[in-house]
């Protein structure tokens, strides 16, 4: 294989934490005298890509920020008055500055080590406090992906729960949001059950219904009682979601109290930017019965070891990828910063606040009503929340015109109405430019409406209290909720202050210069409805990123549209899916999956209406030759694909994976390439090239885009060109933008999640071909630094036949577990005193811990983690020599908060050094957990996901 000639970027060096000296260090310990040898040791050569990645030359960290400048200012910000769930809103600067552009809050990991989580939990157990108040349910989730996904999981879950009306088809309402329809719809084509749009004026439409969708207010501003709908639809047998505006709810009557099943909406408006169409957290309340149906991640309260309450991620059995196919939802990422922001946004308001601010976006829409019908304007409706539909007949697109011209966006509803949505940025100012643009003057003036005219109605108006707890009270001064900002960003471990091991997550740095960029309002403030002739720089920006990534890949087409892993998984496989039909090949429906798979695979394939069938797993943890030969003589004809991860899920570069791919395509079925271990492949093979037809990838992961405590995240579909013709469409196409591609929309917005899209441009821009390369190799050297230097005392459970892992390695605990007791979870907390986040538990090999190092660390913190885990094994043999007992040791206790470290009373066979300082290197730089060892089982048999009393932590 070839050697680099020519040195790095300068910002590898900052990327990539070993500098040469450190990895002759790692190399001699391995043996290898550089990483090309290293390289070639463990990746199959009939894998491995024999060009260099063709990408531009990599650029300096003030050269991307200059070119992203000016790709910003081609675009064009105009005061947004487009609606359709996507509204102006005032992000606080204490919020932006320190949660938004925290690297103590957007590194941060799924909280699913409760212990070293107990802020973010705490800031997402606010938002569904936030969420179950004002929708009048309670049971409210910690956010999902958008508006329009959200709808289409609430539809599945009342099609899974309504056994009465099983057989049933949907009704959504007529004015339910574009975009939440088309998804919606195409759900329902892969799934084959039937969806009927209905004016719901006219009444529910005949037949037997298994749920009905509504949306208040409707997509054309229209507020209406709903409570005769609901009932109607109740008596049937139905059951019902409401697609609710969560400011709406602080003025009118909430779908709980109106009798529905299930509230769904966006958090969006809630101080988050409109980011040109995402992350925006969704979200999702049930009624009572509904929690263990309920998609996605809800926090509850338990208590620790101690007594003390403590927050962690309730029912995780609900979690549906956990499920495999008998999954009901493949939801796996969510948008968990969002989701924070906007419920910090609440506590910063609070109750008061968030009424004062619903108030002016409707009192702005009362006045621009007042003043348009003064004009001789027709109005489509006498009831209304912030959004006026206004009659001009063969006027709109003039309208429309006059308003661009005047600097303000309005919907083009059609050729005779035009839309007006107002928020808590619309001013006066703005207010006139849009009647100009109806009157075809300047307004010599607005209307001031009397209290009555187009007030709500009288029977809309909520009565109920909402966000009581004290919490939603007592930060109203900046400095107040600095301190609780920081108070919660304290209580956790996130990669600004350790190294995350998480094997096949990686979370490598999200380097300061590739996140600039994402709240420059020419980038933070387009709608993602604006017209192209405004989004020019934004299309680009997509553009050069689909192209660069299509490069990587070896593929021919990507989307960027799915807007998480899961997404990206369910739209490849609705790709290939829409191939097979349009080959008049209905009948291929069976979808092979490794039995060592993540569990999102077997998820995405039902929801794409395959049949899972699995694959075993021979015992060096390849895919079974035999197995797999037999699975594909059985199901011939039926063959629609195989979904594989590569490197395998096991850590390792299969030998075989082009013998894999080669049979399946002999079948006539195609390949599903899971992108998840990518940054084992950057530069180093393309999976486009070795056999697959589609991969998803995870910008969250590979290209650095941060988690977020578990969102946002980006899974972007690649595809071979055959494959290309069914990529995801645009949900909204009478936006009047071309179309995305000509598949099932997968998300609300065109191109998905596309506010954090500049970090992934910034990242590739900044490495160019040879730095992505050396960093693919430098996590190579990395995780087989670590598998060598804790072989003798964990040993490696898979390596390739070079006795080498890939970017990760699987530590094989099971041994000792079966002669000491102590367990892979014992490690997992006992790592928390080190302060160290765990590795991967009990995946994909139950008794087990996956570490994935990642290029981004230094040795220094590598021999940390090592110096750690050879402490705990030291732990571990006392326990195996002395009879020490399991349950009295520090690995079972872990971890240790201050509490009882300091407590009076010490009663431990340990030390308290040895409980709290392991190593002498943690007295320099100690972490404490807020809370010991949570009782996860308490919280699940007394559920609460709401802000509890206070009185609950006196």
């Amino acid at each position: 294989m070839s050697r680099r000639t020519t040195a790095p970027a300068p910002f590898a060096h900052r990327h990539v934490g070993t500098g040469s000296d450190d990895q002759r260090i790692m190399l001699a310990a391995m043996g290898m005298d550089d990483c090309g040898a290293l390289t070639d040791a463990a990746v199959p050569t009939a894998i491995r890509q024999t060009t260099p990645l063709e990408l531009p030359a990599p650029l300096s960290e003030p050269e991307v920020l200059e070119r992203l400048r000016q790709l910003a200012a081609k675009n064009i910000c105009k005061v947004q008055m487009i609606g359709q769930g996507y509204y102006g809103t005032v992000t606080p600067g204490v919020i932006q500055r320190n949660v938004l552009e925290s690297p103590a809050w957007y590194t941060a990991y799924t909280p699913y080590q409760p212990e070293i989580s107990q802020g973010r939990l705490e800031a997402l157990l606010n938002f569904q406090t936030v969420v179950a108040d004002l929708t009048a349910l309670p049971v409210a989730n910690a956010s999902l992906l958008d508006e329009a996904t959200a709808v289409a999981e609430a539809v599945l879950l009342m099609r899974r729960t309504n056994k009465a009306a099983a057989d049933g088809f949907v009704v959504l309402d007529a004015e339910l949001l574009p975009q939440s329809i088309a998804v919606v719809r195409g759900r329902a084509e892969a799934l084959g059950f039937e969806v009927v749009v209905a004016d719901l004026d006219v009444g529910l439409p005949d037949g037997e219904i298994t749920g009905v969708v509504l949306q208040q207010p409707g997509t054309s501003g229209r507020m209406r009682d709903q409570s005769g709908i609901i009932a109607a639809a109740r008596a049937r047998g139905a059951m019902v979601t409401v697609a609710a505006d969560l400011l709406a709810l602080t003025l009118i009557t909430p779908p709980g109290e109106q009798g529905a099943d299930i509230a769904v909406g966006s958090a969006q408006r809630f101080g988050v930017p409109l980011f040109y169409g995402g992350p925006h957290a969704a979200y999702m309340a049930v009624r009572q019965g509904l929690e263990r149906a309920l998609p996605g991640r809800l926090v509850g309260v338990s208590k620790d070891a101690l007594g003390t309450p403590a927050y962690r991620l309730a029912l995780q059995t609900r979690e549906q990828h956990i499920r495999r196919e008998r999954a009901t939802s493949n939801i796996c990422t969510a948008q968990a910063l969002l989701a924070i922001v906007a419920g910090f946004y609440a506590v910063y308001h609070g109750p008061e606040g968030l009424r004062r601010i619903a108030r002016h976006a409707h009192d702005a829409a009362r006045t621009l009503a007042a003043t348009l019908t003064d004009q001789g304007v027709e109005l489509t409706a006498e009831h209304f929340f912030d959004t006026l539909t206004v009659r001009v007949p063969g006027r709109a697109r003039a309208v429309v015109a006059a308003a661009d011209a005047a600097g303000v966006n309005l919907r083009l509803a059609d050729a005779d109405h035009v839309g007006i949505s107002c928020d808590e940025t619309t001013t006066p100012a703005h207010l006139a430019a849009v009647v100009a643009a109806f009157t075809g003057e300047d307004a010599a003036g607005l209307d001031t409406p009397t209290d009555e005219a187009f007030a709500l109605p009288a029977g809309l108006v909520r009565s109920t209290e909402y966000l009581t707890h004290p919490v939603f009270h007592q930060h109203r001064s900046e400095t107040q909720m600095l301190r609780y900002l920081r108070r919660l960003a304290d209580r956790d471990l996130a990669l600004d202050r350790t190294m995350i091991p998480l094997g096949s997550c990686t979370m490598k740095l999200n380097a300061t210069t590739e996140m600039q960029a994402i709240t420059w309002p020419e980038f933070a403030s387009i709608h993602p409805l604006a017209p192209d002739h405004q989004t020019a720089g934004w299309r680009e920006l997509i553009a050069d990123l689909e192209s660069w990534l299509a490069t990587i890949t070896g593929y021919d087409r990507v989307s960027i549209q799915p807007n998480a892993g899961s997404q990206g998984e369910l739209a490849g496989l609705l790709a290939i899916r829409g191939y097979h039909r349009s080959r008049g090949e209905h009948q291929r429906t069976v979808c092979l999956i490794p039995a060592s798979a993540h569990g999102t695979n077997a998820a995405s394939a039902v929801l794409a209406g395959m049949q899972v069938v699995a694959v075993a797993t021979a015992a060096d943890g390849t895919i079974d030759q035999a197995d797999l030969s037999a699975k594909l003589t059985e199901h011939g004809d039926r063959l629609a694909a195989i979904m594989i991860t590569y490197p395998s899920t096991h850590g390792v570069y299969d030998t075989d994976v082009r013998d894999v791919c080669d049979a399946v395509h002999a079948a006539g079925g195609q390949v599903y390439v899971d992108g998840a271990n990518l940054n084992a492949l950057v530069g180093l093979a393309q999976p486009g090239r070795f056999g697959g037809d589609v991969s998803h990838l995870n910008l969250h992961k590979t290209f650095c885009i941060p988690h977020g405590g578990g969102g946002p995240g980006v899974g972007p579909v690649a595809v071979r060109a055959h494959l290309a013709p069914f990529l995801p469409g645009d949900p909204a196409p009478a936006a009047g933008n071309a179309e995305a591609g000509l598949g099932a929309a997968i998300s609300a917005a065109r191109f998905g999640s596309a506010g954090v899209l500049p970090i992934s441009w910034a990242y590739i821009a900044l490495m160019g071909g040879e730095g992505l390369t050396r960093a693919t190799e430098s996590a190579l050297l990395a995780a087989n630094y670590i598998a060598r230097r804790l072989d003798p005392y964990f040993p490696a459970l898979y390596t390739g036949e070079s006795g080498l892992v890939a970017h990760e390695c699987i530590l094989d605990l099971r041994q000792l577990t079966a002669a000491t007791g102590v367990t892979a979870e014992d490690v997992a907390k006992r790592l928390i005193d080190f302060g160290f986040h765990a590795p991967t538990l009990a995946f994909p090999v139950p008794g087990t811990l996956m570490v994935e190092p990642t290029e981004s660390e230094d040795l220094a913190e590598l021999d940390r983690f090592i110096d750690a885990m050879i402490a705990i094994r030291a732990e571990i043999d006392q326990i195996a020599a002395d009879g020490f007992p399991v349950e009295a040791s520090p690995l079972r206790h872990a971890p240790h908060p201050a509490t009882i470290v300091a407590a009076t009373d010490w009663d431990r066979p340990y030390t308290r050094e040895q409980a709290a300082f392991p190593l002498a290197t943690l007295r320099r730089d100690k972490y404490f957990p807020p809370v010991a060892r949570i009782d996860g089982a308490h919280g699940d048999r007394h559920l609460v996901c709401s802000c509890p009393p206070v009185a609950d932590f006196a």
